[in-house]
């Protein structure tokens, strides 16, 4: 019984992070004449922390394919999203500090993920792009974002809920 009420709790952690990155990727900071969205790599280290690498790619695929479906998405969404993803949750799996979470979703979306896209764009969009062509944008999103989410993490008050979580999890 233990073992469902535990799989509940992350569905529906999920279902709210997957709810809060529709909604919320229509937010962005201005930047250069650009706009960086954030909110996915918010997500992505706020999912590994709390979720771990399953569900964390899967609210990132989640994310990605209503968001297209709607129309405010990329393709290109999916191998960042998910690259950081994963990388973001094994990397705090295996260190349990949030800093190394940042670290990998920066270096899963904005650089791999980045080039991921590189065939994405050529063969399926048939936009011409060298495979550098993405990493700046994408490392630009991905560092506001992860900060953004070690500054929340931070929070006292969200570091408690945190401990407490996992003190439960570990105990079911």
């Amino acid at each position: 019984m233990k073992k469902n009420t535990n799989k509940t709790k992350r569905i529906v952690l999920s279902a709210m992070l997957i709810a809060i990155g529709i909604v919320g990727s229509t937010l962005f900071i201005p930047f250069v004449g650009g706009k960086i969205f954030f909110m996915q790599h918010f997500l992505n280290v706020i999912g590994a922390v709390l979720l771990g690498p399953l569900y964390t790619v899967i609210n990132a695929f989640c994310i990605s394919l209503i968001r297209n479906i709607m129309g405010t998405g990329s393709l290109l969404a999916f191998p960042g999203s998910m690259i950081g993803a994963f990388l973001s949750a094994i990397i705090y799996k295996r260190i349990n500090k949030y800093y190394c979470a940042v670290i990998g979703e920066i270096i899963g979306t904005g650089i791999i993920g980045a080039m991921a896209c590189y065939p994405i764009a050529s063969v399926l969009l048939g936009k011409e792009a060298a495979i550098f062509t993405y990493v700046m944008p994408f490392l630009l999103s991905s560092i506001s974002g992860s900060i953004l989410a070690l500054i929340v993490l931070k929070v006292p008050i969200f570091e408690k809920v945190i401990k407490k979580q996992k003190i439960e999890i570990k105990s079911m």
